[in-house]
């Protein structure tokens, strides 16, 4: 059960209606800074919603807001094309080891993710989905695709 504070708890919902374009209507990822130790402070939670389009994106993971700010590669640096391209690999091989409790660590993978391969996200959807993957392949030094995980 401690190890629950610290494992990643995924939460992503996908609804999805017949629009052949979505975007991104708002992100809830809180921060402030504090100015006598430089240091910032995250909201451990991350979310990307757009109630019209009906599907959301729940990230909770400590830690995972201020690696993106900090560590991650910043937006517009990989073309859209790229992160679905990847994000593709790694939801295949997410989904494959959420079925699978007895051969992958279930607390790891405790939810199956609904990504569409055929509808288009947007830009802002695709990046944090990509750098989550980065993220979760480096923190717990698991590998979801042919490709090393790096920044």
């Amino acid at each position: 059960m401690k190890n629950l504070i610290y494992i990643m708890a995924v939460c992503v919902f996908f609804a999805f209606n017949c629009n052949s374009t979505k975007q991104v209507a708002s992100i809830n990822d809180e921060h402030t800074v504090d100015e006598r130790t430089e240091t910032i402070k995250v909201n451990d939670t991350v979310k990307i919603a757009n109630e019209e389009l009906e599907y959301e994106i729940i990230i909770i993971d400590p830690g995972f807001a201020t690696w993106l700010l900090t560590n991650a590669r910043p937006e517009g640096f990989y073309s859209q094309q790229y992160l679905e391209t990847r994000n593709k690999i790694y939801v295949i091989e997410w989904n494959q080891r959420v079925q699978q409790p007895f051969r992958f660590n279930p607390n790891l993978y405790e939810l199956r993710i609904d990504y569409e391969p055929h509808i288009d996200y947007g830009y802002e959807v695709n990046y944090k989905l990509y750098n989550y993957f980065i993220y979760f392949q480096m923190r717990f030094n698991q590998r979801l695709g042919p490709f090393i995980p790096r920044i």
